[in-house]
């Protein structure tokens, strides 16, 4: 094995939960993308670092390019570390007649977050690492616009002070 190719491999520890995970997945039919989400879940800040999506590329025999692809295609996967609460909001266009830009507004105010990137996607994480605030294209819960996640829970009709009392109930759990 090269210097180049070592220097680009995770832990040892990593390597192992990988390779747990690959055997899990082996022979499943979309084995991928169960492989990275699994391997997502198992990070303590919920992404996939390039190491990672190097060392699982070479262990299953699938090009980088490939399963670097998956990794962002989907909206499921994160490149970069993620909060521990997360606020995801519908930017469709339902949820915005319905007034999810000023939800996302309201919510980047509060967390102290600056934008960067448009508001049709954006990921916004506070520098504690206790909150990640993105957009998503559209939940495909348009009968409940404006939606919002919080912390994988679809909440739907979310008025402004709803989503302000709630975001303030988990910074307190969070500074415990």
């Amino acid at each position: 094995m090269s210097n180049a190719l070592a220097m680009a491999l995770p832990r040892v520890e990593d390597q192992d939960l990988i390779d747990r995970i690959i055997g899990d997945q082996a022979g499943r039919p979309g084995a991928l993308l169960g492989i990275l989400e699994k391997l997502q879940d198992a990070n303590r800040h919920k992404y996939l670092p390039m190491e990672s999506l190097e060392y699982v590329a070479l262990r299953t025999g699938v090009p980088q390019s490939q399963v670097y692809g998956v990794a962002t295609f989907y909206a499921l996967f994160n490149l970069d570390p993620q909060g521990t609460h997360t606020v995801a909001i519908c930017r469709g266009t339902a949820c915005h007649t319905r007034g999810s830009r000023a939800l996302l507004e309201r919510v980047k105010l509060q967390l102290g977050l600056e934008e960067s990137g448009t508001a049709d996607k954006l990921t916004l994480t506070t520098p504690d690492r206790k909150f990640t605030v993105r957009t998503v294209a559209c939940f495909g819960q348009c009968a409940l616009a404006p939606v919002v996640e919080i912390d994988h829970a679809i909440r739907g009709h979310v008025k402004e002070q709803a989503l302000i009392r709630e975001v303030d109930l988990l910074r307190k759990e969070a500074a415990r």
